[in-house]
């Protein structure tokens, strides 16, 4: 039984791994209904969320049904980062994740995310810090290391896990890779391996497939998964995945099932932040739905240029009677 803190689980939990301008509030919730295990906020950048920046506090939201929920913040600055533990506190998630592993400029950049894997010993003492701050338990997500030839997480994780961290989330790429070439899970399988490691360790790193989240259990002992980008467009990939460990077997989806789904996710969009801006941010949303369907291009254009809810409504009428005829 995998536990963070106090906190169960389940056997072998499937997380829905934080994803900006992704996993809010609508998208996490339909994650939810298909079967994710724990739920992580999208990143919030601790200096915004002390400046009480209206939309860092709305990343914050979540429904009851969602836990087990942790927030996930990012910052550079100890200070910032101890005043920002006493705001997410006080937002009563099961747990705060440290974002020791977001790689893009803008946050690497400026020493925060995977940045602060360049500096290992500040990382070590700012994360011992925010432990001794919380109440809440505290966990980190983070990669191998800053390059290549700093590929420290063995070690990094037992440092972390001796400051206090309840579970460790690790991507299986450096902070110089990006996203390229493949994640490397070896590393990851002796992190978890390391006998002097009593904390869960969850892995991250293309896993697109069911059948490689089943693999990945065997093979690297980890004691649970963090989807990412294959739960985009496809949030029934949390009980396909369940399904297949508990029968060697996941259901196909029908492009009605496809349909009805997107049209959930597309209807708790404009709930949560109205009509408008649901509409332009669902876009980046519908090729996923409809990845492989042959000439889904006639479609795809429209629905990424309409602006009301009524004309996506009419084109999704559209696609479930043209490939269900």
């Amino acid at each position: 039984m995998a536990k963070i803190g106090n906190i169960e689980l389940g056997e072998f939990p499937l997380f829905l791994s934080p994803m900006d301008d992704i996993t809010d509030l609508p998208f996490r919730q339909l994650c939810k209904r298909h079967g994710a295990d724990v739920l992580i906020s999208e990143f919030i950048a601790s200096e915004a969320l002390i400046r009480d920046a209206e939309k860092s506090r709305r990343k914050m939201l979540f429904a009851e049904f969602e836990r087990p929920i942790g927030i996930q913040v990012f910052g550079n600055d100890e200070n910032s980062l101890l005043r920002c533990i006493d705001v997410v506190a006080d937002a009563r998630p099961d747990f705060i994740d440290i974002n020791w592993g977001c790689p893009v400029r803008k946050v690497a950049g400026k020493g925060a995310g995977s940045g602060m894997l360049k500096e290992p010993e500040k990382l070590i003492a700012i994360t011992a810090a925010l432990v001794k701050r919380s109440p809440l338990p505290v966990t980190v997500k983070t990669r191998l290391g800053y390059d290549e030839n700093s590929k420290i997480i063995v070690t990094l994780a037992e440092q972390l896990q001796d400051v206090g961290i309840a579970a460790i989330s690790i991507h299986g790429r450096t902070k110089s890779q990006m996203y390229r070439g493949e994640a490397d899970w070896t590393l990851i399988g002796e992190t978890k391996a390391n006998p002097r490691l009593h904390i869960p360790v969850f892995g991250n790193g293309d896993i697109t497939t069911p059948q490689q989240a089943l693999e990945a259990r065997q093979r690297y002992g980890v004691d649970g998964i963090l989807i990412g980008r294959a739960a985009i467009g496809n949030p029934w990939f949390f009980e396909q995945t369940k399904e297949l460990m508990q029968s060697e077997n996941s259901s196909p989806l029908s492009v009605a099932s496809r349909v009805a789904v997107c049209r959930e996710h597309l209807l708790a969009a404009v709930d949560f932040k109205g009509e408008r801006q649901a509409i332009f941010e669902m876009r980046k949303h519908y090729g996923a739905y409809f990845r492989g369907l042959f000439d889904f291009k006639r479609f795809r254009i429209p629905l990424v240029s309409v602006t009301t809810l009524d004309e996506v409504q009419a084109i999704l009428d559209q696609i479930d009677a043209h490939y269900t005829e």
